[in-house]
């Protein structure tokens, strides 16, 4: 009886486990279409959503899943596959700001301020896919991260009626104890939208992507400026203060270069005229000694 109980319970295990590694495979062939290993191979889209995760562990070492995420995001930016990067992650402590340590580092990698857009409320996968749909209207967008998240995001999107493809960054050699935890949050995944049908713990007002400037009724005219020629003017102001103060230093080192070469001239010509003076000095005769005069004939002397 025992021996029939545990061979039941061994039974239902396994046939548990078949059924999660199923489902996980399931998942990786539905959205394998949608993923691109390759910058060159991705689409053109306005926006690419970089999903959070922590820069360090616990131990203090840099985190290389976020390393990867982070280059993947400025490689997809620079060449020109997306216009603006929407950083989604957690922010539920003060002290644990996935969003702004992404863009602190994007910002020192180069990336314009201007381009880059921050969901604080990106706590699940779920949550970042939906939240790009619902609060920053964009329902076509590059989700940039590890190709097994890719996986479960697109899934995600699939199933909401997203558009979506995912850019997918290297991962670290040693990821055996994370890919097997990612099929049972792929399993929650599947529990959260066929059986509990959740939805972002947040949303809020609709912010699109780029934002719309609302202009008041008394907002003044010429010569107002757009946001983007502001940003123009400033660069080009930066530019033509740059220039003159370059200017400024060239003129003043040719300046002092005339300068020194005027003082290196009236000191050579002086010293010409010291030594032509010299030299006349040495060659002019020395004057004669004046012949004696001749003693004359005393008359009185016999």
């Amino acid at each position: 009886m025992i021996k029939r109980l545990i061979a039941g319970v061994f039974g239902i295990i396994i046939l548990m486990l078949a059924v999660a590694i199923g489902l996980d495979q399931w998942i990786s062939l539905r959205t394998q279409p949608y993923i691109y290993d390759e910058v060159q191979t991705l689409p053109h889209r306005q926006v690419g959503v970089v999903l959070g995760t922590s820069k360090y562990y616990r131990t203090g070492v840099i985190n290389q899943y976020y390393l990867y995420r982070i280059q993947g995001a400025i490689n997809a930016y620079n060449s020109g596959k997306v216009k603006y990067l929407l950083l989604s992650g957690d922010n539920a402590q003060q002290s644990y700001n996935e969003p702004s340590t992404m863009r602190r580092d994007l910002i020192a990698a180069g990336i314009p301020a201007s381009d880059i857009v921050l969901d604080y409320a990106g706590f699940r996968t779920l949550d970042s896919i939906v939240r790009t749909r619902k609060v920053f209207d964009t329902n076509d967008f590059i989700i940039i991260t590890q190709r097994f998240h890719c996986e479960r995001a697109l899934f995600i999107a699939l199933h909401m009626g997203i558009q979506a493809q995912c850019f997918a960054v290297p991962s670290p050699k040693n990821m055996l104890s994370v890919r097997s935890r990612e099929i049972f949050a792929r399993l929650g995944a599947l529990t959260d939208l066929y059986l509990l049908k959740r939805e972002p713990r947040f949303l809020g007002p609709l912010i699109p992507i780029p934002a719309i400037h609302n202009i008041p009724d008394d907002a003044q005219g010429y010569p107002a400026v757009t946001p983007e020629q502001l940003l123009a003017l400033q660069q080009q102001l930066e530019a033509e203060k740059k220039a003159a103060i370059a200017k400024a230093a060239a003129d003043k080192a040719a300046a002092d270069k005339a300068a020194a070469e005027q003082a290196a001239k009236l000191k050579a010509e002086q010293e010409a005229n010291e030594a032509a003076q010299a030299e006349t000095e040495d060659t002019e005769p020395a004057p004669q000694p004046e012949p004696p005069k001749p003693v004359g004939r005393n008359p009185f002397r016999q």
